[in-house]
């Protein structure tokens, strides 16, 4: 109970995020303030179990931002072994004259412990550690920093195109999409950081070096000259003083350096270096049972250490030899399961039950890309499926229909293909150990792999191998997985093929929906006064033209209203394109006040009315001057999208519906809208013309 209520108020009073200041005034102050030797054997004690404590769990992080504290703790813990060879110094210099436990025990125990009480071979193991820690490892893990900080750099707008592709499939929300931004930057800033912290570890070891030169030429003029001691007693005390305070100040170092060393040289999975040790290096048995063969041949030799060999030889082919049994043992569980899967006995006689309907959507795999699908094999394609459904339903207005996801053996194995109604609507390839790099037009270089083409969007891509990632993103390639390639198409083709996808099924639901907020309002629509077809195919109709449906309410509202004058699906579309004009506009011009379209000549929009009134379907326009707009049409498209601009063409109310049908295939990218579709509130500009000049 007392615990918990000192934990309450170190909370409430804020304390905890005191801690650092004061410990950094503390480790300043250690320079300043004279030590007693108990306090610094506890300090330097401390400065050992930290130290450890940073090794261990730099071991046990799965990637370098589970520690990414790091750089900070690689400061302090630095300015704490120098404040403490300040410290030391002090006391070695004061008191070394009356042995060698003027410093405290621990300082005494290193240096006569583990150097045997000898200053000379205290000096060579203590320059032993300073070489390993400046040359070797301190010097390797600031040169992995500091390229894993370029490339790191280098790699952050392939990263964020990444995040913008898996957000705009409908792989992640926007939550997500923000939470993996905010990784990649403080990635960047990890590496960054890192970077630099590893030169201050170089200079503590340029320190240590210093340190002990002046300790022992200052302990011998200050036993000589102010204590009268002789030469060879100071030199002993003074230089085991030394020798027991550099060697207790570089062990730790040397276990910093080594932390820092597998936080940036390691690669960021699910596992931490334990496992991946015990999963990579162990996992081939013939690996090590050929090394046990090699070290007992060496065993064998006349003048070898027979015992040291043939025991590790020994030892390693009982280990070789375990690893082959327990694999033995899983592949003959594997093959039990499988013998004990029921086999389904084949009816002889037809039913009822045997005629399968056909799936709205389907979504069949080669046999190679059925571990994307499979939950059991890590396959996430199910998760992000979800995802998808999601997010159209969110952006479109309606659920579509579940995708039926089955394996086709007359595919080809590493093949896809996406069904609508049974029919294929989409298909391609996925390589489930590679990756998909996707030039979006910008890329600085090329790089080795299969050459394809993006199924989504038809982009130029390539299949390369899993290692290329981080070369790929440097080149400003987008980056994906097959998972994320099959993924997207689908997305792709849901928002292309909306209109198809909304049945009477869908709009049943979607009008029963509408009716738990709004039951008086749907219960005089359907089926009082406009059938179930008339308002699918007003539906349907908007989501031909890329319209959304979310705004049910002014859509039934105006249906409602306008359905007593007539009951035509077009005129209808039309009147409820008018009372959605705001939503229509903003989503081509999102947050600009002046509108700028394409606009048509008067004259060409008179010969139009002409002929669609002179027309008896009111559809006919005369082949030449059919020509004619197709083609000036297509011109004033690409002009608008030069120049960054969507490409919308603004034309009376009359001519609205002609036109739209009329240029849906030969311009899919145009959009037409009507005047009366566009707001009071905004203002028009012509920026290209079809049929005269701007």
């Amino acid at each position: 109970m007392n615990l918990l209520l000192i934990q309450n108020f170190v909370k409430r009073a804020g304390l905890v995020g005191m801690a650092g200041p004061v410990l950094i005034v503390m480790i300043l102050a250690m320079m300043v303030l004279p030590l007693p030797p108990l306090l610094l054997d506890i300090l330097f004690t401390f400065n050992i179990a930290i130290s450890i404590m940073v090794l261990l769990v730099s071991m046990n992080t799965n990637k370098a931002l589970d520690f990414a504290i790091f750089p900070t703790v690689l400061l302090i813990t630095t300015l704490l072994r120098l404040s403490l060879n300040v410290a030391s110094t002090r006391i070695v210099l004061l008191e070394g004259h009356t042995g060698p436990d003027a410093a405290g025990k621990v300082i005494e125990s290193f240096g006569h412990f583990l150097v045997g009480g000898n200053y000379a071979v205290g000096i060579v193991v203590f320059a032993i550690l300073v070489i390993i820690n400046f040359v070797v490892i301190t010097k390797g893990a600031g040169r992995i920093a500091e390229v894993g900080a370029r490339f790191t750099l280098d790699a952050m707008p392939g990263k964020q195109m990444a995040i913008d592709a898996d957000l705009n499939a409908g792989l992640i929300g926007e939550d997500a999409a923000r939470k993996r931004r905010a990784e990649v930057a403080q990635e960047a800033d990890f590496y960054g950081a890192m970077d630099g912290a590893s030169k201050f570890v170089r200079g503590d070891a340029v320190a240590g070096i210093i340190i002990l030169l002046i300790n022992i030429i200052g302990g011998l003029i200050v036993g000589v000259l102010q204590h009268d001691l002789d030469i060879a007693t100071a030199a002993k005390y003074y230089t085991l003083l030394t020798i027991g305070d550099g060697l207790v100040a570089q062990i730790p170092a040397l276990v910093i350096s080594t932390a820092a060393g597998l936080v940036v040289s390691r690669v960021a999975s699910d596992q931490n270096i334990g496992q991946q040790l015990s999963q990579q290096l162990f996992k081939q048995p013939q690996v090590i049972m050929l090394t046990a063969t090699i070290i007992g041949a060496m065993g064998l030799i006349p003048g070898m250490p027979h015992f040291a060999f043939l025991l590790l030889a020994g030892a390693m082919g009982w280990l070789a030899y375990y690893l082959t049994q327990k694999s033995a043992q899983a592949a003959e569980q594997e093959q039990a399961a499988v013998a004990a899967t029921p086999v389904i006995a084949e009816s002889t006689e037809a039913r009822w039950d045997d005629v399968e309907q056909v799936d709205v959507l389907g979504l069949e795999v080669g046999y190679r890309l059925i571990a994307l699908v499979d939950k059991a094999q890590d396959g996430d394609l199910l998760r992000r499926i979800k995802g998808i459904r999601k997010k159209f339903t969110q952006d479109i207005g309606f659920l579509p229909p579940a995708v039926h996801i089955r394996d086709n053996l007359d595919l080809r194995p590493n093949g896809y293909r996406i069904t609508l109604k049974g029919v294929e609507v989409g298909s391609g390839e996925a390589y489930p150990n590679m990756l998909l790099a996707i030039n979006p037009g910008s890329v600085t270089g090329e790089l080795a792999g299969m050459q394809t083409r993006d199924p989504a969007f038809g982009l130029p891509a390539v299949w390369i191998d899993g290692a290329l990632r981080d070369q790929a993103q440097v080149m400003g390639y987008t980056v994906v997985d097959p998972g994320t390639v099959v993924a997207t198409h689908l997305s792709h083709l849901l928002s292309t093929r909306a209109a198809e996808l909304l049945g009477r099924q869908e709009v049943q639901q979607l009008l029963d929906h509408i009716g738990k907020v709004s039951p008086k309002l749907v219960e005089d629509l359907v089926p009082k006064t406009l059938p179930l077809g008339v308002v699918q195919k007003v539906l349907q109709s908007l989501l031909e033209e890329g319209m959304h449906i979310r705004d049910m309410r002014t859509i039934v509202e105006t249906l409602a209203e306008n359905a007593p004058r007539t009951q035509d699906p077009y005129q209808l579309t039309s009147l409820v394109r008018v009372a959605l004009g705001p939503a229509i506009v903003q989503q081509f011009y999102p947050s600009a006040q002046e509108l700028q379209v394409i606009g048509m000549d008067k004259e060409l929009e008179y010969l139009l009315i002409q002929a669609m009134q002179s027309s008896q379907n009111g559809i006919g326009i005369e082949p030449g001057l059919a020509d004619t707009v197709l083609r000036e049409t297509r011109v004033a498209a690409e002009t608008q999208e030069q120049m960054g601009l969507p490409a919308v063409m603004l034309v009376p109310a009359q001519l609205r519906d002609l036109l739209a049908r009329f240029l849906k295939r030969a311009v899919p990218n145009i959009r037409v809208i009507s005047h009366d579709e566009v707001p009071d509130f905004k203002t028009i500009r012509v920026t290209a013309m079809v049929g005269g000049r701007a």
